[in-house]
């Protein structure tokens, strides 16, 4: 294991963009407000709910019903994407509200059809398989709204873990947009055989308003600025390389992208001008501080459309969603407590050399799992002169000043495999005492391994390397481990990407370790 430093040129001040963190009650607050106001409406529009079994099963079928159409809204308000929140909350924490409700819209419109059906039946005295024939094929617009719901229920089906897992990211995005096709065409049921919509004028105004404001939503932030974006920033393909046997970069140049207010840490859904790429947009986290005038991403090619990234060629024309993600430096735990602790200067003496080694004993190693020696930086290196000419660290503006104050929390960068990817942005940008955790599965595996170790050596940060193949150099997640490599651990912010079975023995790790909940930042990409 080594640890490099150097001492960084003082640079002029710069801030940090801070975003405000929604804490889970205020959204969730909302949508139960919504909810409420549902009920309400229901109870508004419903002078008697009649007596008996059949009576209290068919309202509770328009119940169901209600809840399960305020619903749907809401689902397309959370797939719209929209940058404020997805900043303030994060990419992952609303894909989790997105299943959880998900899971509950369908069960709602499950509940519905079948206390419906019920109801009807108990009235007419007839059997569940006649009632649903004549509901389905003798009430208005019943067809279009059964279809709907098959669609629906598809799109939930696939939602499964199980289903998830056995699905390319291509084919499951595909099935989700069948969700837009089943609103549009479950919608006129509502209104048809609503009878709460029947009863109230102001009610169907208002359940057009809710519909027309998530379909504004959508059509705004996934459909008009994308095309916006590409036409004021004209991204193309500038090259493609392999940063590793399975890992590729993709270097995108255009035109005043700083207009994109990107961070290091955010990602963007992206969509190539290709043949078997056009229809899909799929997400990649900037592997790269972004400038005004280049983005790149690094994928690891594990399916149908990463893989064809390989095959795109320079001028390929570029849409892209975003950014997205609250994977930032904002993120950061700047409590005073926080930085009473940790806060010290990392700057390191300019008489100590650039690289010095740390010795373990050979039991330790074993009992841990020993890290790979972090490569000698050559200053002459062609990556060298690169960073020199266009790093932010070479150019003491952008994100390179945040460097400039050395001052404040330490900072531990948990990376696994391709999980790098965010976090080199991250690496080369937080400012004060950094140390980067980077495990693979083997040493040709650690992507970006050279421009870690120039970055490493021009701020003084430490870069620790582990593989799982060979064994004497793989690293067993504890709280022991951690601490052991990173011994101020349960003092520093920890930033975490990884495979899931990674990521999750990394957070029992660290709590393990002594690190608050609050200071471990993590986000999931699995769709």
């Amino acid at each position: 294991m080594t640890s490099t430093t150097s001492t960084l040129p003082r640079s002029a001040p710069g801030r940090t963009r801070r975003r405000v963190r929604l804490p889970f009650s205020v959204p969730a607050a909302l949508v139960l407000l919504g909810a409420l106001a549902v009920l309400a409406l229901w109870w508004r529009t419903t002078p008697d709910i009649g007596s008996g079994p059949a009576g209290w099963t068919t309202e509770a079928g328009r119940i169901t019903g209600l809840l399960a159409g305020y619903g749907c809204a809401v689902l397309v308000g959370l797939m719209a994407r929209v940058p404020a929140l997805e900043r303030g909350v994060g990419a992952d924490r609303i894909a989790r509200w997105h299943a959880l409700g998900g899971r509950y819209t369908v069960s709602l419109v499950c509940a519905h059809a079948l206390l419906i059906v019920l109801g009807y039946g108990m009235t007419a005295r007839t059997d569940p398989l006649h009632e649903t024939a004549t509901v389905v094929f003798d009430y208005p617009e019943m067809l279009k709204g059964t279809l709907g719901f098959l669609l629906l229920l598809a799109a939930g089906l696939t939602s499964a873990r199980a289903a998830r897992r056995r699905l390319p990211y291509e084919l499951w995005h595909l099935i989700h947009l069948g969700f837009y096709l089943a609103l549009f065409l479950a919608f006129s049921h509502q209104l048809a055989n609503g009878a709460s919509f029947a009863a109230s004028p102001l009610a169907r105004t208002l359940w057009y308003a809710l519909y027309l404001s998530a379909a504004a939503l959508v059509l705004w932030f996934r459909v008009l600025t994308p095309v916006r974006q590409a036409l004021r920033h004209r991204l193309r393909v500038a090259d493609v390389t392999w940063e590793a046997p399975d890992v590729l970069s993709v270097t995108m140049t255009g035109r005043s992208l700083d207009r994109l207010a990107a961070e290091p840490g955010q990602f963007f859904r992206w969509r190539f001008a290709a043949r078997g790429l056009w229809w899909a947009a799929n997400p990649y986290s900037l592997s790269a501080p972004p400038r005004s005038d280049r983005l790149r991403i690094t994928v690891k090619t594990v399916g149908g459309h990463s893989a064809a990234l390989a095959r795109l060629r320079p001028g390929t024309r570029v849409f892209a969603e975003g950014p997205y993600g609250a994977l930032t430096a904002s993120r950061r735990d700047r409590s005073p407590r926080t930085l009473r602790r940790s806060g010290r200067s990392t700057a390191a003496d300019p008489r100590a050399p650039r690289t010095a080694a740390i010795q373990r004993s050979p039991s330790a190693a074993r009992r841990d799992g020993g890290s790979l020696p972090t490569a000698q930086w050559d200053p002459g290196s062609p990556l060298a002169a690169r960073r020199d000419r266009d790093s932010p660290l070479a150019a003491r503006r952008g994100w390179g000043s945040l460097l400039a104050g050395r001052r404040g929390g330490g900072t531990l960068l948990l990376a696994g495999g391709v999980g790098i990817t965010p976090l080199r942005a991250l690496f080369e940008t937080l400012p004060g005492d950094v140390v980067l955790l980077y495990t693979a599965r083997r040493p040709e595996d650690l992507a970006l391994r050279g421009e870690l170790d120039a970055i490493a050596a021009a701020r003084g940060a430490r870069v620790l390397y582990f593989v799982d193949e060979p064994a004497a150099h793989r690293l067993t997640l504890t709280g022991p481990a951690l601490r052991r490599f990173v011994p101020d651990v349960a003092d520093r912010d920890v930033y975490l990407c990884g495979p899931p079975g990674m990521a999750a023995a990394a957070r029992t790790a660290l709590r393990d370790a002594g690190v608050p909940r609050g200071r471990v930042h993590h986000e999931s990409f699995e769709f």
